[in-house]
């Protein structure tokens, strides 16, 4: 099956937990549901309308499809004339005008990349295809390491420039390309959350992929409860349940993500300053914020750093985050102060 993301996420939050844990009747009635494919993954949308709220399901559904539709078309790397298509086919060292939108999701990658000190880098995306991990995960054997140095010297988020004012993009090195598929999908929910509330609609859940944002409430004044996945290969349970309200969550994680040759486990997630995959015991991680396209793009840095590292960057800039860490035969929990409140219902 292809995949489109740059690394390609292992959600501990699954769909089907999100259907289960917030699919229950009311008395006032039942969510309302919308789903469909985007970005060569699934979405899902709860809405919990008002007693008094009518909503036109085919109506909003094109909508939502001419939305993700319309964001694909300018961040996809599989269509040959999409924004970070073009970018990516030419040598040129010039300026490329590009969209406000697109603008928008790599001042953010940028961002997060000088923030994180490259653990996160939109620039990788060759690397993460020469180890098997790309759309089609073919998998044979473990890269050249002069391939690797190869690639790896011609990525690194300081050699791509931005220009804010009548927007515009440039490399420093004509060998530059760019993937924001670990952030873009983040992006499409927050774009998808604004379209709900432009529609006068308040109380909804949005998911793409496993990335989430809610706002307001299930009926009944309830919390969105979203469930996180035990890592544990032959099953599929609930690990940890979380009470949302208007905030936005992310995960990243290669505990299902992996190939092995020769008894040494390769994971997914490639480390950008190395080129080579992460060799640390965090199995996942769990990043709640205001908005999905920041959590996105942390979870992935912060599974580049590692359980330590990622833990002291998490404190330090006050994020919410919950990591599962593999202990010889079993996980552990470690979460940051600022996580802990969403481990509560209101009521509880």
């Amino acid at each position: 099956m292809k995949r489109r993301f740059l690394i390609v996420m292992v959600l501990l939050m699954t769909v089907a937990g999100i259907v289960y844990l917030n699919q229950h009747k009311t008395t006032n009635g039942q969510l309302l549901g919308i789903s469909g494919t985007t970005m060569g993954t699934s979405y899902h949308i709860k809405l919990a309308p008002i007693t008094t709220q009518r909503i036109n399901l085919p109506s909003l559904k094109e909508q939502i499809s001419s939305r993700l539709d319309g964001i694909d078309r300018r961040m996809s790397t599989y269509k040959k004339d999409s924004e970070v298509s073009r970018f990516n086919q030419q040598s040129s060292k010039d300026w490329m005008p590009i969209s406000t939108e697109t603008m928008s999701v790599i001042s953010v990658a940028q961002e997060i990349s000088h923030l994180s000190h490259g653990s996160f880098d939109i620039t990788v995306g060759k690397l993460v295809n020469l180890w098997g991990f790309g759309p089609t995960m073919s998998i044979d054997a473990v890269p050249d390491a002069n391939a690797i140095q190869t690639l790896l010297s011609k990525s690194g988020y300081r050699k791509l420039e931005l220009r804010k004012t009548q927007p515009a993009i440039r490399k420093t090195d004509g060998a530059i390309s760019i993937d924001l598929s670990a952030i873009a999908k983040g992006y499409a929910v927050d774009a998808i959350a604004r379209l709900l509330m432009d529609n006068q609609i308040n109380n909804f859940l949005v998911e793409i992929g496993g990335e989430i944002i809610t706002h307001g409430q299930k009926q009944l004044q309830q919390p969105w409860v979203i469930g996180i996945e035990s890592p544990v290969a032959a099953q599929r349970s609930i690990r940890k349940r979380l009470y949302l309200k208007d905030v936005a969550m992310a995960t990243s994680g290669d505990y299902r993500n992996y190939f092995e040759k020769q008894g040494i486990r390769y994971s997914h997630t490639i480390d950008p300053a190395t080129g080579y995959p992460i060799k640390h015991q965090l199995a996942s991680v769990t990043v709640i914020d205001k908005t999905c396209m920041r959590a996105d793009a942390l979870a992935t840095a912060i599974m580049v750093m590692g359980p330590t590292r990622g833990l002291e960057f998490a404190r330090q800039q006050d994020l919410a985050i919950f990591m599962l860490i593999k202990q010889n035969d079993h996980f552990i929990e470690k979460y940051s102060a600022a996580f802990e409140p969403y481990l509560k219902s209101e009521k509880g």
